[in-house]
């Protein structure tokens, strides 16, 4: 209210000086429309220059573990098929590379991709199952683990039919993967099967 006290539709006003003042809200919003689809189009360009810019030279590998060989192979992930140069050392996927000259993903990864090697190598990784005993998580073995998931499923089925539940998906899981997740759901006879990435 400092520098105007009426603001009317028309696009004028008046100072608190009493000097009429004629505002073009039209030609403002124009104004800013045309920078911000320039400044939207710049940062675009800038982008994907900077996405698709080769490296000049690219890092130094490290030397290849002894007795290994490179495979190449696809990432499973998605649909899409981006290619992977993967290190395989004794029948174990030790590292990968991205296929520089693969006609899909031509040198790239997204970040599901170039964290694969994740799911062999991580340290957090689960080789047992485990189970919450008096607070703590506790090993037990893989019958024991099939043998209660199965027995408490087949108990919620009796109870109250097979769509008591609700099968989620995961973006951490390969296609074949996903496939067998909604086959499961199919033969359990549940419709309720969705995806986390749209929950």
């Amino acid at each position: 209210m400092a520098r105007s006290k009426i603001l009317r539709s028309s696009g004028t006003g008046v100072e608190s000086t009493g000097r009429k003042v004629t505002l073009n809200p039209k030609l403002a919003r124009r104004s800013f429309l045309k920078i911000s689809a320039a400044t939207a189009a710049l940062t675009g360009a800038a982008m994907t220059s900077k996405l698709t810019t080769k490296v000049a030279a690219a890092p130094a590998r490290k030397a290849q573990y002894e007795g290994s060989k490179k495979v190449r192979t696809i990432c499973t992930y998605c649909a899409v098929g981006c290619g992977i140069e993967a290190e395989v050392q004794n029948g174990v996927w030790v590292r990968q590379e991205i296929a520089h000259d693969h006609p899909v993903s031509r040198g790239a990864h997204c970040c599901k991709g170039a964290g694969a090697i994740d799911m062999v190598t991580s340290p957090k990784r689960l080789k047992t199952p485990l189970k919450r005993v008096n607070g703590k998580w506790t090993s037990i073995t893989w019958d024991q683990a099939m043998g209660e998931i199965s027995s408490k499923l087949l108990e919620i089925r009796e109870k109250d039919g097979p769509d008591a539940l609700h099968f989620n998906g995961s973006a951490k899981v390969s296609t074949e993967m996903a496939y067998l997740h909604r086959k499961f759901a199919a033969f359990w006879g549940s419709n309720n099967v969705d995806h986390q990435a749209r929950i």
